[in-house]
C-alpha cells in the first residue's frame, strides 16, 4: 500500500510544483549532531546564536518529533535564466543573490508544502504531519542528502545531478512509514571551483564553511560594521553571494525555474547603487515588499550599498555617500565614511 501511496505522492508533488521529491527516515543523519557541534565549537556560526539553540533538536530529527517515521524532502528549483556572475563586473550596480530577486521563497514553498500535506492527510486520515521551511531547528541539507535529493558539495550546499545548485528545500515530517530512498554519492570529484572563487576564502577546507567570512553571512546576518579587512572583498555584493553556487559544473543540467515568483524582477537584477543608497525606510519597505531582503532592514542594506560604492572606483558616487555621513544609524555613518575614504584613495582608508 505505501509503495502505491509513495508513487501517488510523487505525482502530486510535481503537480503542486516541486522539482523533486525523495524520502528518508528521521534517523538517517547520525553524524549531523557531531558535525553541528564541531561547527559551533569553532565559532564558525558567528553571531547566529540560534544555531546553537535547541541543538538537541537540530542535530537529531527524532528528538524534534519522536512520532515521525518519515521525512519527505522536496526540492524547488529557482535556477536563473541569466549568469549571476556577470553583474560582478558592473561596479556601479549591486549584486543581489538570485534567490532574493523576487518573492520570498518561504511563503511560496510553505503554500506548496501545505497543499501537499493536506493531500496526504486526505489519503491517510490517521496520519499526522509537520511542514518546515528553513525557519525551524531542522537540518535540511543533511536530510536532503540522506533522502537522495543530492549531496553536500565542497561549498557545503546541496548539489543535484538534475538541478545543479539552484534549489530550495522544504520538508514534511509524517507519522506514515513510507518507503525510503537511497542517499546520493558525492560527485564533486577533484573539482574545487567553488572553493577557488570565494572572494573571502571562507572555506578553511573542502566541505567546511566559516560563516564569519562568508559574504552571505556578512551582508545578511551580521548586524554591525564589517571588519575592515573584509570590506574590499565584498565587491559589489549587497545582499548575499552566489559565486560558489554559480561556478558549479553541475549547473549545466539545470533548467530555468518554472515558478514565476522566482524570476528576477527587472529592478532587482542589476540595480544602480546611486539609487539604492538614497532609500529611506519607507522607500526600502516599498521596494522590497514580499521580498526576503526586507528582513534585514534599511540600515543594514544601505550599509552594504555603501561598501559597494566604496569598492566601485566611481568618484561620482562620493556625494551620494556624503549625504549619509549624518545618518541616524552609526553603522551607516561608518560605512559612508569608509566609502568616501576608499574612493578618495588608499591613504584615506
Amino acid at each position: 500500500m505505501n509503495n502505491t501511496l509513495k508513487k501517488l505522492l510523487l505525482k502530486q508533488s510535481q503537480e503542486v510544483g516541486f522539482s523533486m521529491m525523495r524520502i528518508c527516515a528521521p534517523s538517517d543523519i547520525p553524524n549531523a549532531a557531531s558535525n553541528l557541534n564541531s561547527f559551533i565549537k569553532k565559532n564558525h556560526h558567528g553571531s547566529m546564536e540560534w544555531m546553537a539553540e535547541r541543538i538537541e533538536w537540530r542535530g537529531n530529527p527524532e528528538a524534534l518529533w519522536p512520532e515521525a517515521k518519515s521525512v519527505i524532502m522536496l526540492a524547488d528549483n529557482y535556477s536563473p535564466s541569466h549568469n549571476p556572475l556577470e553583474i560582478l563586473s558592473h561596479k556601479n550596480r549591486g549584486a543581489i543573490s538570485v534567490y532574493a530577486q523576487n518573492r520570498d521563497y518561504h511563503e511560496l514553498i510553505k503554500k506548496k508544502l501545505k497543499r501537499l500535506g493536506r493531500w496526504l492527510i486526505q489519503q491517510e486520515n490517521d496520519t499526522q504531519i509537520k511542514v518546515f521551511v528553513d525557519t525551524a531547528p531542522v537540518m535540511e541539507k543533511p536530510l536532503g542528502a540522506a533522502a537522495g535529493i543530492g549531496w553536500q558539495g565542497k561549498h557545503t550546499n546541496l548539489v543535484s545531478r538534475e538541478l545543479g545548485s539552484w534549489f530550495f528545500l522544504g520538508s514534511i515530517f509524517t507519522t506514515l512509514d513510507l518507503p525510503k530512498d537511497i542517499s546520493e554519492d558525492d560527485n564533486c570529484g577533484s573539482c574545487s571551483a567553488c572553493l577557488d572563487i570565494c572572494p573571502t576564502s571562507a572555506f578553511p577546507s573542502p566541505y567546511e564553511l566559516d560563516a564569519r567570512k562568508c559574504i552571505s553571512y556578512l551582508t545578511i546576518e551580521h548586524a554591525g560594521p564589517v571588519d575592515l579587512n573584509l570590506r574590499d572583498k565584498l565587491g559589489n555584493h549587497i545582499y548575499g553571494c552566489d559565486d560558489c553556487l554559480a561556478v558549479c559544473p553541475w549547473n549545466k543540467f539545470a533548467q530555468e525555474a518554472n515558478e514565476i515568483g522566482y524570476h528576477a524582477r527587472s529592478e532587482l537584477k542589476a540595480p544602480k547603487l546611486a539609487e539604492l543608497v538614497n532609500l529611506d525606510d519607507k522607500a526600502f519597505r516599498q521596494l522590497f515588499s514580499k521580498n526576503p531582503i526586507k528582513r534585514i532592514g534599511r540600515n543594514r542594506f544601505v550599509r552594504n550599498v555603501l561598501y559597494a560604492i566604496g569598492n566601485s572606483g566611481n568618484n561620482e558616487l562620493i556625494n551620494s555617500a556624503k549625504r549619509l555621513q549624518s545618518d541616524l544609524d552609526p553603522v551607516v555613518r561608518d560605512a559612508a565614511d569608509w566609502a568616501i575614504a576608499k574612493l578618495k584613495g588608499p591613504r584615506n582608508v
